[in-house]
């Protein structure tokens, strides 16, 4: 039976039990909110009703229910405003476990396999204890630390366990940057400041920790933000403690971390670490012969060719990568002509050296703004406050950030361990002066085009 009808009967019976001025008092502004589980809800206007009826009519008012319903109910008093906070409650509950029961979008990066990842001497143990854990997750080698330089395939052998464990089973996994965690983990502190917005809190938590995998690349650049490290710190031991594999990543041991707290480190020696070391000259001939796999100048690419470029390109696969493109794109634009040795060795002649003598873009941006400003580099790592340091480093951090993109973690860590709050103070502050200061555009444009 309905429930407004339910009530109408009972509000019926019940006026020709009591007064008029009882009734009108009392009862003619209640209703029935719902019946779950022999309880009956009943929401009245305010606290003394509510105390009222619970108090003098609460026997009777079974009686009468019992009567229509012919089952027996207990009667729950609450206010229209209780009734509100009860709503809004359930609702947060509910989009609790939305979130919980969606599945995670994984950010994999599906072309990452086991299949085209490439072995060699320097590689294989990596792949062989990474395929483990791909096939055990939680049980094997957890947590799984892997470091190396950059491009010898640390990324590749993340997805590729992530990929295998999603093909294989129905566990949820997460794939995100050590950048995207911190950005993630500002954003939340930013809008509590604001609002306290204590559900984007718990979206936070139930993202990292729903999972049953998560996958962190370049934890590194956790560098020197406590309060993000003691949320990661709280998020490992919350995954560890459940049996959740735990995979990092970095360019460096976690011995050699020294910007990371020590309880960090050794959470990261509890499990295995492994080292990828830089491909030897058969794996890098192995992954150019990969690479060109399907391309149409493939068997017209000479095995001289391939060794000078496996002889150069000694250290980074993606640095191989950009020379086998560089030269098919060179042969392409010279109407097709063949490959031969000559044609490699024009083409690659800057890229080489180049790749030799390049250095990290903050470092040239240091150094260009150390210059200007006639102070050392190691000035503006340091932590002087004199306004003749300070100042020049608040601009080599505004470069960073607007024009080489770099995170405010990275740029805080390549300045000597800065949090990323002072990098993005220091960035406000100097947007804030260009607006009036044309001194310092130009002063900034003039180092701007230095590095362009």
């Amino acid at each position: 039976m309905d429930i407004n009808i339910i009530w109408k009967n009972f509000l019926d019976n019940i006026s020709k039990k009591i007064s008029p001025m009882l009734f009108e008092t009392w009862f003619s502004e209640t209703k029935l909110h719902s019946l779950n589980n022999g309880e009956a809800t009943i929401v009245v206007p305010m606290n003394i009703q509510k105390k009222h009826l619970q108090e003098h009519y609460n026997e009777l008012i079974e009686e009468v229910f019992t009567e229509i319903t012919e089952s027996n109910f207990k009667m729950n008093y609450i206010t229209e405003d209780e009734l509100e906070d009860l709503e809004k409650v359930k609702t947060k509950q509910e989009k609790i476990v939305s979130h919980n029961t969606k599945k995670t979008d994984s950010n994999l990066i599906s072309k990452y396999t086991f299949d085209n990842f490439i072995v060699g001497e320097s590689n294989k143990f990596a792949k062989a204890t990474a395929l483990a854990v791909a096939e055990k997750p939680g049980f094997m080698y957890n947590p799984l630390f892997i470091y190396g330089n950059s491009g010898l395939g640390k990324t590749h052998l993340m997805h590729a366990i992530g990929n295998y464990v999603v093909e294989h089973t129905d566990k949820n996994v997460l794939y995100v940057t050590c950048e995207k965690f911190v950005s993630d983990f500002i954003g939340i502190n930013r809008k509590n400041k604001i609002e306290n917005n204590i559900d984007s809190v718990e979206i936070f938590k139930r993202k990292y920790r729903d999972v049953d995998i998560l996958i962190i690349d370049d934890i590194q650049y956790l560098g020197n933000a406590n309060q993000t490290q003691q949320e990661f710190f709280n998020t490992f031991n919350d995954l560890y403690g459940n049996n959740k594999q735990i995979i990092i990543s970095s360019d460096r041991s976690p011995d050699d971390l020294k910007l990371l707290e020590d309880r960090l480190r050794t959470r990261f020696n509890w499990g295995l670490t492994i080292d990828i070391l830089p491909p030897d000259f058969d794996l890098r001939m192995a992954i150019i012969d990969k690479k060109i796999e399907g391309n149409l100048l493939y068997n017209k690419f000479p095995k001289d060719v391939k060794e000078y470029i496996a002889s150069n390109c000694t250290g980074d696969i993606r640095k191989l990568e950009g020379a086998i493109t560089r030269v098919v794109a060179y042969a392409t634009m010279m109407s097709g002509s063949d490959i031969t040795l000559d044609l490699a060795v024009e083409a690659l002649k800057d890229y080489f050296v180049k790749s030799i003598i390049s250095k990290n873009k903050i470092d040239q941006v240091q150094q260009l703004v150390a210059n200007y400003y006639n102070i050392s580099t190691e000035d503006l790592k340091s932590k002087k406050r004199k306004a003749t340091i300070a100042f020049p480093r608040q601009v080599a951090m505004y470069i960073c950030r607007t024009v080489l993109g770099e995170s405010f973690p990275k740029i805080g860590i390549e300045f000597g361990g800065k949090d990323h709050t002072t990098v993005m103070h220091s960035v406000d502050k100097i947007k804030k002066e260009l607006k009036t200061n044309e001194i310092l555009e130009m002063e900034i444009n003039k180092i701007v085009n230095e590095i362009k």
